[in-house]
């Protein structure tokens, strides 16, 4: 069994079994939650650093408290837990899941070479839709349609998504490195400072490095691993939390009351507001709940937060304030380690683009009350604003790390975006009709080699320009010619069965077909041998049922496709099959089999078009890549000219081709290149 199959028969299971449910959840715990498991190492500590008295009355420290409660609940358990963890794509998660989500439900064209074909895939629309059809007249199709219009509404969603990713990838850069030198700072009490400041540095680069190197062995191995770290990390620090909470303040408990909210803000006024920034960690590695949803599901990623995480750093940070609240003349338990709010403003902006696609997600997938969304999105994005307002002003004293990495992986991200559109419509604007083909005549005017010759193209539709190109300085082509476009589609996965979509360019004599190969951006590609096969076999598939329903057509050579699934792995021959006998061939590198049922005739001419697709195969497959290659035009502006002659170029250069290139066999490949000014 491939991995394809394995990855959809795990998908397509509609009850998972308490086991399996758990086995995840513990494994979660290695995985998703040891940023968010190590937060009480500096949230007081980041807090307190502002000019933040301590008075007897712990007005402060138990409003500290309240907030940390509040905050972990509404944003995690609530908005995370409750409700984003409900918004998966197909089982995936993250910003770019959201993004596809209100691709799919809005027809928003981000994806260059959609067809309408694709929204007949299995996967596109079995997100959950918790509402029934609404009317066209609601405000639900007024603000869909009023995206599906306007281009740049468009635009702003695309950049709204790719920020939140962008963001996520600059906070993962620099948070590990926090919290474990944030771990390894603990020394401090056991160690001298004479020697602390020499094995602090690389005790932690050590760490660091065993836990990158453990990334290879997959998820599930490595959050078997950890998992038992972390789980015992989250027992310890619950276990000091009811012993503070015993020894040193029972009556902790109080803080717990929003009330203490609204006294600590009336209290420190400014200073209070300032200190946000550091309640704020108390949420770092929230987003990850949603962002790692595709190694997990749902249903276990909950149980692991609401039976062990949240009541464990619940009472972990009790049992701190507990403590504070009987000790306040010791001063460096808030000063302890360093300052930790770099990723804050990063974290909080994650937060916020979410917020924002989910209410989108509520409107446009669920299908429920604009009013409800407008709640959402106030209520949290309320709460999340006042953090961010905190964290901006800590932009100078670290923040703007992360904010400068995202900014970047943001500029390479737009301008791969912006090159590929432009490629694409400089294509779709050169391409060459069919009808360019019937005017050559029935024998189309060259010479025809034997073999099957794929010629490698982004276009569902016309001929590429590359391959006109191509036979007017060299005229002549293969005896069976396939245009392949392989493209991905705004879903995790796309079945087997429903990959391979298979039509005829001109007329049957012309032994000219497209063959569309979608992927899901989650898909994993085959190799050559294998794809090779499978591609074959859908065309051979195609021959043998769809002739009789395009018999009539024969004067329309409009691209008619058909959806054809993938061969069975064990495929091991060619072999077909006619009335009178059956005709074998081994192919010298791979060995694919045409199965005919004996009890179903066949046409003379599908019978002949099938011979010569097993001929052509035997004779060899030539593999015709183009490249297209942009350039600004003279005269264009210097931001023109940096975003195409140097950014996407530079990009391209540096981009891997997909696997099914990098296997195609040297001898066998043949490019044809072409520059396009724009």
């Amino acid at each position: 069994m491939d991995l394809e199959s394995r990855i959809f028969q795990n998908s397509n299971k509609q009850k998972e079994s308490w086991r399996s449910v758990l086995t995840l959840a513990y494994q979660s715990l290695g995985v998703v939650y040891g940023e968010i498991s190590t937060s009480p190492l500096f949230v007081y500590r980041n807090t307190f650093s502002e000019d933040i008295g301590h008075t007897d009355t712990n007005e402060e420290i138990f409003g500290v408290l309240s907030l940390v409660f509040w905050t972990l609940t509404l944003v995690t358990l609530v908005k995370y837990v409750f409700i984003v963890l409900r918004a998966d794509d197909n089982g995936e998660g993250g910003t770019f899941a959201l993004y596809s989500l209100l691709c799919r439900h809005a027809r928003l064209r981000s994806f260059h070479n959609c067809q309408l074909e694709d929204e007949e895939l299995s996967e596109y629309r079995s997100s959950r839709c918790f509402g029934a059809d609404v009317p066209e007249r609601s405000l639900n199709c007024r603000v869909k349609n009023t995206l599906e219009k306007h281009k740049f509404l468009q635009g702003v969603l695309l950049v709204l998504a790719l920020i939140g990713t962008c963001m996520v990838v600059g906070v993962g850069v620099l948070k590990p490195a926090i919290s474990v030198f944030s771990a390894v700072s603990g020394l401090e009490l056991s160690v001298s400072k004479e020697h602390h400041r020499y094995v602090e540095v690389p005790a932690a680069c050590l760490i660091l490095i065993g836990l990158f190197a453990l990334q290879r062995y997959g998820t599930h191995r490595v959050g078997f691993i950890f998992a038992p770290i972390v789980l015992t990390w989250l027992l310890c620090i619950a276990a000091i939390g009811i012993y503070n909470i015993y020894y040193w303040n029972p009556h902790v408990y109080k803080a717990l009351s929003p009330y203490y909210v609204f006294q600590f803000i009336k209290k420190t006024k400014t200073a209070g507001w300032m200190s946000l920034g550091g309640i704020l960690l108390c949420i770092t590695g929230s987003e990850a709940m949603f962002a790692d949803l595709g190694h997990f599901s749902p249903l276990s990623i909950k149980i692991a937060f609401t039976a062990v995480v949240y009541p464990c750093l619940t009472l972990a940070y009790m049992g701190q304030a507990a403590y504070f609240s009987r000790h306040h003349d010791i001063k460096h338990e808030y000063e302890f380690g360093f300052y930790v709010s770099v990723p804050g403003l990063a974290v909080i902006s994650v937060m916020l683009v979410t917020t924002c696609l989910m209410s989108l997600v509520i409107i446009l997938c669920w299908k429920q009350n604009v009013l409800l969304a407008l709640a959402f999105v106030v209520f949290f994005g309320t709460i999340e604003a006042v953090f961010f307002s905190a964290s901006i002003m800590k932009f100078f004293e670290g923040a703007w790390v992360p904010i400068v990495m995202s900014v970047v992986f943001l500029s390479v991200m737009y301008s791969w975006h912006y090159g590929t559109v432009k490629k694409y419509e400089l294509d779709v604007q050169n391409k060459v009709s069919v009808n360019w083909l019937l005017s050559l005549g029935p024998s189309l005017g060259f010479v025809r080699v034997g073999g099957i010759g794929l010629v490698h193209t982004e276009l569902v539709s016309g001929i590429p320009a590359i391959f006109s190109h191509f036979v007017t300085n060299l005229p002549a082509f293969h005896q069976v010619l396939v245009f392949l476009c392989i493209k991905h589609v705004p879903i995790p996965h796309v079945r087997p069965q429903e990959r391979f979509l298979v039509g005829r360019v001109g007329p049957r004599n012309f032994r000219i077909y497209r063959c569309i190969v979608r992927y899901g951006y989650r898909d994993i590609h085959k190799d050559d041998d294998e794809f090779e096969k499978d591609l074959v076999c859908s065309i051979a598939e195609f021959i043998r049922t769809g002739n009789s329903s395009n018999e009539g057509e024969k004067d329309d050579h409009h691209d008619v496709m058909a959806v054809v699934g993938t061969c069975s792995s064990s495929t091991h021959h060619i072999i077909m099959s006619d009335e009178n006998g059956t005709l074998e061939h081994k192919g010298q590198k791979k060995k694919v089999r045409f199965i005919v049922p004996e009890k179903q005739k066949m046409e003379s001419d599908a019978m002949e078009e099938l011979k010569d697709l097993m001929e052509a195969r035997e004779a060899g497959v030539a593999y015709i890549i183009g490249h297209s290659y942009m350039r600004a035009k003279p005269g264009s502006s210097t931001l023109k000219k940096l975003l195409v002659n140097f950014g996407y170029e530079l990009l391209r250069k540096n981009s891997r081709a997909p696997s099914y290139v990098h296997s195609v066999p040297h001898a066998s490949a043949l490019e044809v290149s072409m520059m396009y000014y724009v």
